[in-house]
């Protein structure tokens, strides 16, 4: 149980880091090399943006949730 709860806390790190590259920042940053700065000059949170925003939420708390169930199972 404690290798499914390890394998699924790799898997939710590496997608929390993508996610957060992703995001579009004060200066730019990674999402603009993906096409992320063609939707700041419309202006507005897109749909794609508040999509992300979810997903990025959702991930966390999976990760969060994964953390303290691994913590629960490793101490007993």
């Amino acid at each position: 149980m404690a290798t499914v709860f390890t394998v699924l806390l790799v898997i939710t790190s590496v997608l929390m880091i993508m996610l957060v590259l992703l995001h579009k920042g004060r200066g730019g940053g990674l999402s603009d090399m993906f096409g992320g700065g063609m939707s700041s000059s419309l202006g507005g949170s897109s749909v794609a943006e508040k999509n992300l925003d979810r997903l990025t939420i959702g991930t966390g708390v999976l990760w969060f949730a994964v953390t303290i169930a691994l913590g629960l199972i490793l101490a007993y």
